[in-house]
C-alpha cells in the first residue's frame, strides 16, 4: 500500500514537471525562439556535457564531473537544507513561513563567530560556527513556536514578521557596527581560515556544504521513521487533539519542531556563509527561504523527493543563465517553470486537504 501511495505521488509530480516544460516550450515558441534549442541549452547549462565528463574519467582513472553539474549541486544545498526545514515544521502541522529570516541570522551568527578568533583549531572552530548558526535559527523559529503553543498566535503571521525583523537587522549590522572597513560592499569581515568549510576551486561554488545537506536529510529520514520524537511530532501534525489525550505533551512538540526547523534554515545560512562567500554578505541570499517552501511540497516532504526537488531547482537556476547566453532565451523561462511546479503542487496539496476533510469547506 505504501509502495503504491509513493508511485502516485511520483507520477503526480511528473505530471506536474510535463505541465511545466509544455508551458515553457509554448512560451519559448510564441516568442519566437525554438523550445528544443533552449530547453536543451538549459539541460546542458544544468548538468554539463555528461558523456564527455565520462570519458574523460575513464582516461584519468578518476570520477570528473562537469562544471555545471557542480554549480547544480551548489546551488542545491541551501535549498535542501531550508526545504528540509519547512518539511519538519510542515509534520508538525506548522507552517514556518520564516526560513528566509532563519538563513539570515544563522549565517550572521555563523559569520560572527567564524570571524571572532584567530588559530583556533579547524575542528573546533568549523563546528563552533556550525552549532552557533544552527542555535540562532532554532531560537528565531522557536520563539515562533512558544507564540503558537502558548499564545495562540498563528505562526505564519509569526513567521513573516519575524522575517522583516532578521532582514532589517542584518541589514542594520553589516551596514553599520559589524561592517568591514576594508571591504566596498556591506559585508563583515572573512572568517579565519580555520572556520570555513572545504570548498573546490574554480568559481563553482562546490563544498562540502552538499555533504551537510545530505547528512541533514538522512538525519531527517531517522527521526521520522525510527525516533519516538518523529513519531510524537507527526502525531501532533495529524490530529492534536488526539495527541494530547494520548499524553504527548503538544505544546512542547511544537517548540520543539519549529526549533528544529530553524536549526536546519540556520545551518543552510552558515553553509552559504563558510563555504562560499566568507563572510556575511548583505541580502546575499537570492529568496532561498521562500523557494524552500516549493521544494519541499515539490518533495512530498519526503527527505529524498526534498534531495531531487532541490537539486531541480539549482538546475533550473543554473541552467537558465547558460540557456540566455547561447539561445538568448531570457532566462526569466525558468521562473515560468517553476512557477507552474508550484502549481501543480499547490493544486495537489488542495486536493488532498479536501480529500482529508471529507470535500468539507
Amino acid at each position: 500500500m505504501k509502495s503504491l501511495l509513493m508511485r502516485l505521488a511520483l507520477s503526480r509530480q511528473a505530471i506536474g514537471l510535463a505541465l511545466a516544460l509544455l508551458s515553457a516550450a509554448a512560451v519559448i515558441a510564441a516568442s519566437g525562439s525554438s523550445p528544443t534549442e533552449a530547453l536543451s541549452a538549459m539541460l546542458i547549462g544544468a548538468v554539463g556535457d555528461l558523456p564527455a565528463a565520462a570519458g574523460e574519467s575513464i582516461k584519468a582513472g578518476r570520477p570528473i564531473l562537469p562544471n555545471e553539474l557542480l554549480r547544480l549541486l551548489a546551488k542545491a544545498t541551501p535549498l535542501i537544507l531550508s526545504g528540509l526545514a519547512v518539511a519538519v515544521a510542515l509534520k508538525a502541522g506548522l507552517f514556518n513561513i520564516g526560513a528566509e529570516g532563519q538563513i539570515l541570522v544563522g549565517a550572521f551568527a555563523a559569520a560572527a563567530v567564524g570571524a571572532a578568533w584567530s588559530g583556533v583549531p579547524s575542528f573546533v572552530h568549523l563546528p563552533m560556527c556550525l552549532l552557533a548558526a544552527m542555535a540562532t535559527g532554532a531560537v528565531w523559529a522557536g520563539l515562533a513556536g512558544f507564540l503558537k503553543a502558548w499564545r495562540g498566535a498563528h505562526e505564519v503571521i509569526v513567521t513573516i514578521m519575524l522575517n522583516y525583523i532578521a532582514i532589517l537587522a542584518t541589514h542594520y549590522l553589516v551596514n553599520g557596527p559589524a561592517r568591514d572597513p576594508s571591504s566596498l560592499a556591506p559585508a563583515t569581515r572573512l572568517v579565519q581560515p580555520g572556520a570555513r568549510l572545504w570548498a573546490l576551486d574554480g568559481g563553482t561554488n562546490f563544498s562540502a556544504g552538499i555533504a551537510l545537506a545530505l547528512a541533514a536529510a538522512i538525519g531527517v529520514s531517522l527521526l521520522f521513521s525510527r525516533l519516538r520524537l518523529g513519531f510524537e511530532i507527526r502525531a501532533v501534525g495529524e490530529n492534536p487533539i488526539a495527541s494530547r489525550v494520548a499524553g504527548i505533551p503538544v505544546r512542547r512538540t511544537v517548540v520543539i519542531a519549529m526549533a528544529i526547523s530553524g536549526a536546519l534554515a540556520g545551518l543552510a545560512g552558515a553553509v552559504e556563509v563558510l563555504g562560499v562567500h566568507r563572510r556575511f554578505l548583505d541580502a546575499f541570499s537570492p529568496g532561498y527561504g521562500f523557494d524552500s517552501i516549493a521544494v519541499a511540497f515539490l518533495g512530498n516532504m519526503n527527505p529524498a523527493g526534498i534531495v531531487a526537488s532541490g537539486c531541480l531547482f539549482g538546475g533550473l537556476a543554473s541552467g537558465a543563465v547558460h540557456m540566455e547566453a547561447y539561445t538568448s532565451t531570457p532566462r526569466q523561462i525558468a521562473g515560468i517553470l517553476q512557477a507552474v511546479v508550484i502549481l501543480a503542487v499547490a493544486v495537489r496539496a488542495t486536493r488532498r486537504s479536501r480529500s482529508a476533510s471529507g470535500g468539507r469547506q
